[in-house]
């Protein structure tokens, strides 16, 4: 079955981008739209079921992420989140020195912008040729000078290339420093115990996880100081300010239960179409398709090709059959190659023609097929 949504529409592969709300988390939020409209800070009868409904969806997201519940924070989104962290964890410090990757998310690098307008050294790490960091590169970089935080995504939002995060953060922690993951594109998509990880930080969107826009949350480990972004009374622990989005909050929840429920065979069976996705462009296409990112280390659902002769933005303008991308959303319309792909050292050519395929829990075999042929039709009339 698909989403009452993509019913009827082009194929869609721009899970990356946003995903549809799973019916189940929309059924969760309804009742506070509805019914329970109290303010879950409020001491009579009305606030009760909308304060269970924080406390059940706080439970939910800890479990899918091997957290307690207490180290849940809720925000109004992942740049929210990120913000919170970063500038949180950074001000928070008597260390005024902060490490990220070139390859971050814009809700990253701005946030480091800030604080280097704030007076902060900032060091930007390179990436490898398929986007990896060099857990070297950034042991050097914590020796240099004290530093109160690293960010570094768990999986890129273009390419899917992971990281090593638990290394990672264990050579942050080494240098004195908190370890912060953007894992918007990862929660719910790879199975994620934030113990084993060793993050102090992580970042959730909801969106990205088949809940509503406009919520998100924050993973913080028990005992991290964050200085608030945001003031106002105490809620969130006083952490984050502001009456929760309790209609949005419990629909974070529900989708947070059904990836636990469905993990790890939705990752298997992700990882089989992106997969088989590739190998039906390159057997169309022979010796024209360049994979961008890790070859294994990638989020499941995610590929990143080059198709040698080709515009992403032409190719994909030929196929109006298909959703896709060329990169992360945040840079879409803007005719020049993506920042992430020259970091890792790609051509500027080669970055001009990438196509971000991102599937997700309505995709098919039968859609990743077509879509192959379609993109490979249009590839050929350019070739």
């Amino acid at each position: 079955m698909t989403h009452p949504a993509l019913a009827g529409g082009p194929i869609y592969l721009d899970y990356n981008a946003t995903t549809p709300v799973d019916p189940e988390a929309l059924e969760a939020a309804l009742p506070y739209l509805t019914t329970h409209f109290g303010n879950p800070s409020s001491g009579h009868r009305y606030a009760a079921a909308p304060r269970e409904a924080l406390d059940r969806a706080r439970g939910q997201l800890a479990r899918l992420l091997g957290a307690a519940a207490e180290e849940i924070v809720f925000t109004g989104g992942g740049s929210e989140a990120d913000t919170l962290a970063i500038r949180g964890a950074a001000l928070g410090s008597r260390a005024r020195h902060v490490i990220t990757l070139a390859t971050e998310h814009p809700a990253v690098l701005r946030s480091f912008d800030s604080l280097r307008a704030d007076g902060f050294a900032v060091t930007l790490l390179p990436v490898d040729g398929h986007g990896r960091l060099d857990p070297d590169d950034l042991r050097a970089a914590v020796r240099e000078q004290p530093t109160a935080l690293v960010s570094i995504a768990y999986g890129n939002s273009e390419t899917g290339t992971l990281q090593p995060i638990a290394e990672l953060a264990a050579v942050a922690h080494a240098g004195g420093a908190l370890f912060h993951t953007d894992a918007a594109q990862a929660v719910g998509k790879v199975a994620i115990d934030v113990a084993a990880l060793g993050v102090d930080l992580l970042t959730v969107v909801g969106h990205k996880m088949y809940a509503p826009k406009g919520v998100g949350a924050l993973y913080v480990r028990s005992g991290t100081a964050l200085r608030p972004v945001i003031h106002g009374g105490g809620q969130e622990g006083g952490v984050r300010p502001g009456t929760e989005n309790v209609a949005f909050i419990a629909a974070l929840g529900q989708a947070a239960e059904i990836a636990g429920r469905e993990l790890p065979g939705s990752a298997e069976r992700l990882a089989a179409l992106r997969d088989l996705l590739r190998a039906e462009l390159e057997a169309a296409l022979p010796g024209r398709v360049r994979l961008n990112g890790h070859p294994s280390e990638r989020l499941p659902g995610t590929l990143n090709v080059s198709i040698d002769g080709t515009g992403g933005r032409v190719l994909l303008a030929a196929v109006p059959e298909i959703a896709a991308a060329t990169g992360s959303a945040c840079h879409e319309g803007v005719d020049a190659p993506s920042p992430v792909l020259l970091a890792m050292g790609l051509p500027a050519e080669r970055a001009l023609a990438a196509l971000r395929l991102s599937l997700g829990r309505w995709s098919s075999e039968h859609e990743v097929r077509q879509a192959a042929r379609l993109i490979a039709q249009a590839a050929a009339v350019r070739a």
